[in-house]
């Protein structure tokens, strides 16, 4: 069963702070699997009691290596599966206590004969307006002047996809930095570019008629977004000429 500790040793003690990391060696650990991670969003899972790091007297956060196993699982469900955080934390606080319990799946559940049909044909975590201004902490203005740049869109009427809560914590997380949302629209007609290729990639393997090869092409995709999100951080950097820490 995999082990998801929620502080290690000594959490919740006046223990010692060998061994713990402060929150930007977190965040430079969680970026090589999750590049768009940021400490907003370290510190927003700690609010919504994803994790709980130490602090110390002064008031530092300080990270065990069971705080950043955690929030690697945390950040891969939300990712692979688009897992809202409530379900989430559910699902690893029962871990934690030993009990084996699955994976949660949003949407109906599928029969085992079908369970290999392609995800276009399930359902996705999705989450309503008033649940993503929460989330990502922002007010109705701003999500309407994003909607306006197409940073964000829903899927239907005040219904958004899992992963617009990333997109505008990211968003506002740039915004304190001075970049406003009109300047994103780049980066956004850069995002379709880059989906469309994966997309000519996959396509052929979507339409096939065998359940398995359909199931294939959603991990290809899955797989070139992964490397694409990964080669345009690099490119950016390179760019910019950031040397890596």
């Amino acid at each position: 069963m995999l082990q998801t500790p929620r502080g290690g040793a000594g959490h919740g003690t006046a223990a010692s702070d060998s061994g713990l990391m402060s929150i930007g060696a977190v965040l430079n650990m969680l970026r090589e699997e999750f590049p768009e991670v940021t400490v907003s969003k370290i510190r927003f899972l700690e609010s919504e009691g994803l994790v709980e790091p130490q602090r110390t007297p002064s008031g530092y956060r300080k990270f065990s290596a069971g705080d950043v196993e955690r929030l690697g699982h945390v950040l891969r469900m939300q990712r692979d599966h688009y897992l809202p955080l409530k379900v989430i934390r559910e699902h690893l606080d029962a871990v934690e206590r030993g009990e084996a319990v699955p994976l949660p799946v949003m949407g109906r559940q599928r029969d085992d004969e079908d369970a290999l049909e392609p995800v276009e044909g399930r359902t996705a975590a999705r989450i309503g307006r008033a649940e993503l201004l929460a989330a990502a902490e922002i007010d109705e203005s701003d999500l309407q002047e994003w909607e306006s740049y197409g940073l964000l869109a829903p899927v239907e009427d005040g219904v958004y996809e899992a992963e617009a809560v990333t997109v505008a914590s990211l968003v506002a997380e740039l915004g304190r930095f001075g970049i406003e949302p009109r300047h994103l629209r780049v980066m956004k007609a850069a995002a379709d570019r880059e989906a469309g290729l994966v997309d000519q990639v996959v396509a052929p393997l979507r339409r096939h008629r065998n359940p398995q090869t359909r199931a294939h092409a959603e991990a290809r995709a899955k797989e070139l977004a992964a490397l694409t999100v990964r080669l345009h951080a690099a490119l950016v950097k390179t760019a910019l000429g950031v040397r890596p820490p």
